[in-house]
């Protein structure tokens, strides 16, 4: 898109945004314009390379790329943490174009948010406001941006609020989900008419509307799950939640049941015997039937390492398997930075 044709859409989006918060009574249309002007300003654009021997390298890529937005007034940036595991650099790209080197300072698994600081000051850009996704009813506006040399605005649609389990061995409640998708969703801040984040994309859905119509969309990290643990991270680099048992499978749940699709290298589930196609019938002894319930169940232990008893339908057999978890963080190189 040529820059002309390309300020012109900004302009244009960040109109309708002003006249959709001034029209619902929040702000005045100077004060809406003022706002999301500043939470744009914010946006940053993020470019990462990790090492070639890194765990999350064959996932992930050695070169990723993705937005953040300033959060803090010493230029800390809030991202979707898969960003910048294990980074080797960190470049950051202001939206007046600045590029300037940074490190990872903070990552927490539970949640999926990344922390990241630049080496040298963000001078010129002020922080945004950390607003709040509880309330927020579906059909409201919202603005999703993403940073970097094509940095662009968008307004989507929050279609739903509902709990979310990845295949990864992830699960957050009250994830945000809108339409219609945005191509650089990874990390890209969302905003409300007052230009307030409330939340951090994080990755393509094909129903965000939880519901049988096939509606593409993004998932987005509520910025209310970031609120009790920042200053955790900030001192810590992680959380204390974030350190809990991993077993290294990728799953799908499939009319109640949880099937193995995948068993990453050198996992303990690989050591353990776990194949594709395994399907999980209990933990400890107890049966689960949704990856939010297998996750939940895994993770009420006190402890990350430790032995985990699958029962597991292997083959045309039911097996008992011993799994010994490790920490997921403990298999990561660690950035420099934290």
């Amino acid at each position: 898109m040529p820059l002309a044709s390309a300020a012109c859409r900004l302009a244009g989006i960040l109109l309708l945004a002003v006249l959709r918060a001034a029209h619902a009574g929040r702000l005045p249309p100077q004060a809406a314009a003022d706002a999301i002007t500043h939470a744009m300003q914010a946006v940053v654009g993020l470019q990462v390379t990790v090492a070639e021997d890194a765990r999350s390298a064959d996932t992930l890529g050695e070169e990723r790329e993705g937005s953040g937005v300033v959060i803090g007034p010493d230029g800390l940036i809030l991202t979707i943490g898969y960003l910048i595991i294990e980074a080797d650099t960190i470049q950051v790209t202001t939206s007046d174009n600045r590029v300037l080197p940074a490190r990872a300072v903070g990552y927490d698994q539970a949640t999926g948010f990344g922390l990241v600081r630049p080496v040298l000051p963000l001078r010129g850009i002020e922080p945004v406001t950390l607003g709040t996704a509880r309330g927020l009813p579906e059909r409201t506006s919202l603005l999703a941006a993403t940073g970097g040399e094509d940095g662009r605005a968008e307004l989507i649609e929050l279609v739903s609020t509902r709990p979310f389990s990845g295949y990864w061995e992830y699960h957050i409640d009250g994830a945000l989900f809108a339409t219609p998708p945005l191509r650089n969703h990874s990390g890209a801040p969302l905003f409300n008419a007052s230009g307030e984040l409330v939340g951090i994309g994080s990755l393509f859905v094909g129903n965000a509307r939880g519901d049988r119509r096939q509606v593409p969309g993004n998932m987005f990290v509520p910025v209310d799950l970031l609120k009790p643990i920042l200053g955790e991270m900030q001192q810590t680099g992680t959380t204390s939640m974030g350190h809990r048992p991993w077993l290294g499978l990728t799953s799908t749940e499939q009319e109640g049941r949880i099937r193995i699709v995948r068993v990453h290298q050198d996992s303990p589930a690989e050591e353990a015997g776990l194949v594709p196609g395994d399907i999980v019938l209990a933990v400890d002894g107890e049966k689960v039937g949704t990856l939010e319930s297998f996750y939940k169940k895994l993770w009420a232990r006190p402890e990350p390492e430790s032995e985990v008893q699958l029962t597991v339908q292997h083959g045309g057999k039911i097996v008992e398997l011993t799994v010994h978890a490790v920490d997921r963080l403990k298999t990561m190189r660690k950035p420099a930075g934290i």
